[in-house]
């Protein structure tokens, strides 16, 4: 097992990536926090994973609440009495041409994915750095290399969180602990099924339009990324011992956007 004894952080476990996320960390023998603002959701999955013999605890955590994050990690800290990987999951699309763009939605995007991550990084290694190891994973998009229309905020946010994990790189270097981004393709979640109507009807197109030219259009085989290929990236990520493999981005995506 990749992760035997291993204490993983992540943040929107209660459903989607986050999830399969917990799921896969826990097949590899990781004990699991499972954080989310959903706690309903979020003790959901620590049902499933105490059914299958994982070790698991439920945190209620706003990411955007300074207070939320700190008093969540120091809960796992001394439940668990280390943190060794930490999944910044948490996150949010709204979308709008920028000229109707509110404010309020803008800054709700940035806050939840990009003041989440850092948030959260700040709170994870302060229990990392003193173990002198510890695995921050980021869970960035294409839209960390990319633009698409009508999302302006999620991809500020994307490529703000890009940024802050090759500075972690540099900066948790010398403390044993690496960072690094995994940037998917689209992922068929609620998150994205939500958007494809709303895409059709700005963009004045159908929903099938929608999947074959936005979503897929830009992948070698018209397929969308799965879960489980983003949680077996993050199961790798979080097992690796060195820092040989830190500040980069793992971008599993059928193609689109080849590094």
């Amino acid at each position: 097992m990749q992760m035997q004894g291993n204490v993983a952080v992540v943040t929107g476990a209660g459903s989607g990536i986050g999830r399969q996320i917990a799921l896969s960390f826990a097949r590899e023998g990781a004990r699991l926090a499972i954080c989310d603002i959903d706690m309903a959701a979020a003790g959901r999955v620590v049902g499933e994973l105490e059914e299958a013999g994982a070790e698991a605890m439920a945190v209620e955590m706003d990411v955007t609440s300074e207070e939320a994050v700190n008093g969540g990690v120091d809960a796992v800290a001394r439940h668990f009495g280390r943190i060794d990987t930490m999944v910044s999951n948490a996150g949010i699309q709204i979308v709008h041409p920028i000229e109707d763009f509110p404010y309020a939605d803008f800054r709700r995007v940035l806050a939840i994915h990009l003041d989440g991550s850092f948030l959260l990084t700040k709170a994870c290694v302060k229990h990392m750095y003193p173990q002198k190891s510890g695995s921050l994973i980021y869970m960035g998009s294409v839209h960390s290399h990319e633009a698409s229309a009508l999302k302006s905020a999620y991809v500020a946010a994307k490529h703000g969180i890009l940024g802050l994990s090759r500075v972690m790189a540099k900066e948790g270097a010398k403390h044993g602990v690496r960072a690094n981004t995994i940037c998917p393709g689209f992922v068929k979640t609620p998150l994205v099924e939500k958007q494809i109507p709303e895409q059709a009807a700005r963009l004045n197109i159908s929903e099938k339009e929608v999947v074959d030219r936005v979503m897929l259009g830009g992948t070698v085989d018209q397929e969308f990324t799965t879960m489980e290929d983003v949680a077996e990236i993050a199961v790798f990520l979080a097992g690796f011992r060195s820092n040989a493999l830190t500040g980069q981005s793992i971008v599993p995506s059928h193609g689109w956007y080849m590094a």
